[in-house]
């Protein structure tokens, strides 16, 4: 699995060449398309992220020393959003976890192009993967 550094990386290329708003979105669709399938049992109201416009719904579980998440939403943009915060923060230690800093999110400048609720939607995710850390 490659680190953290590298994933960061990887999306800063993906997002840097994109000057329109529309090829932005574009992009975060196609994020949202990659995402595992969320497994059906899955699918509780403890799972659900609450504070988010669109439903969705995050599992994280355990593999070792490192937290493995899944997740899932009903709406394309939202499922991109929370593929990119998956694709970022599964496979990562609580340590890591726990140290890992939001930058990425403004170096890509994501809530720039979203709405305040959806930017209140990111916020939501964000506090529930870093709620692991606590456990």
């Amino acid at each position: 699995m490659s680190t953290l550094a590298e994933r960061e990386a990887e999306i800063i290329e993906l997002f840097e060449w994109i000057e329109d708003d529309t090829d932005r979105y574009t992009q975060i669709i196609e994020l949202g398309r990659k995402l595992s399938p969320f497994p059906e049992e899955f699918r509780t109201e403890t799972s659900e992220v609450k504070g988010c416009q669109s439903k969705v719904w995050m599992h994280h579980q355990y593999e070792g020393e490192t937290i493995l998440f899944f997740a899932d939403s009903n709406t394309a943009i939202t499922k991109g959003i929370v593929s990119l915060l998956v694709f970022l923060w599964s496979g990562l230690t609580k340590k890591e976890l726990d140290q890992a800093n939001f930058e990425i999110l403004e170096k890509i400048e994501l809530r720039k192009y979203l709405s305040s609720q959806r930017s209140n939607g990111l916020t939501a995710m964000i506090m529930r993967m870093k709620a692991v850390t606590n456990r």
